[in-house]
């Protein structure tokens, strides 16, 4: 450990862990093996991290929640192996709602990302720098959102689903899709990343035309659902999207309807 470091002796650190200079380490913090620790970083209270991770300078962990409810009850951050946590990146604990805010393993967080109290990040997600997610907000593995889109609390995001840049995201986005334009619509399937996470073209195919009932037949949800689930095979797929729509509580984004010329 570098000596220009202030690190709490009641921490927990594991083997092969390399903290660069001017870094802060609080007492209640677990630090798995072989991560690395860049300089001018602030471990709070109530952190705790798997192995292999590694985390820039100037970002700041497990700060308490930016919530005028929280009353200094006990909380965490978890994280998991092999996260990646770029320059500036805050981190914030989680409430009695849920207690935990929890970012699992390999997941990549670009500059300037903000996690708000009592998100989960599911294996695998990519956020790119500048998003800004406030507090409750849940996304499926291996999703991707583009650098500076902010998430209104409580929104859920889907497997494999892919967030243009700039986006305000305001409504659930169901498992699988592009999300692009204001306000925030249906811009087709993930098709490339789904070839890229070894999903069949009869697989995305099949997503395809799930989704062109519930985005693009300009059914409302209600009629999208069951004519999914009259005239499409069943498949994982196939019921992993409609349990999402039915569990959604804020409601799924909208289909794209262009606007003609007329402006009708």
């Amino acid at each position: 450990m570098n000596k220009l470091n202030i690190i709490d002796p009641k921490a927990k650190i594991g083997q092969n862990v390399k903290v660069e200079a001017f870094t802060t380490i609080a007492g209640d913090v677990e630090i798995g093996d072989d991560c690395w620790i860049g300089s001018n970083v602030s471990i709070m209270d109530g952190v705790r991290i798997g192995k292999g991770c590694k985390i820039f300078p100037g970002a700041i962990v497990g700060a308490i929640p930016q919530d005028l409810k929280f009353a200094g009850e006990h909380s965490l951050v978890e994280i998991g192996n092999n996260v990646i946590i770029r320059e500036y990146v805050t981190l914030n604990r989680g409430t009695k709602a849920n207690v935990t805010t929890n970012i699992k393993d390999n997941c990549l967080l670009m500059a300037y990302v903000h996690i708000a109290h009592d998100c989960v990040l599911e294996k695998g997600c990519i956020l790119a720098n500048n998003v800004a997610l406030a507090g409750h907000i849940h996304i499926g593995e291996y999703a991707r959102l583009g650098g500076l889109t902010a998430v209104h609390q409580f929104v859920k995001i889907g497997t494999h689903a892919f967030i243009g840049g700039g986006s305000l995201v305001r409504k659930d986005i169901p498992p699988y899709v592009k999300a692009a334009r204001e306000p925030l619509a249906y811009a087709g399937v993930n098709s490339i990343g789904l070839r890229r996470a070894g999903f069949t073209s009869e697989t995305i195919n099949h997503i395809q035309d799930i989704y062109r009932i519930l985005f693009v037949k300009r059914y409302n949800t209600s009629q999208a659902i069951n004519i999914i689930e009259t005239s499409i095979k069943a498949s994982e797929e196939r019921d992993q999207i409609l349990n999402f729509i039915r569990q959604s509580d804020r409601g799924i984004m909208k289909g794209f309807r262009q606007i003609t010329s007329n402006g009708n």
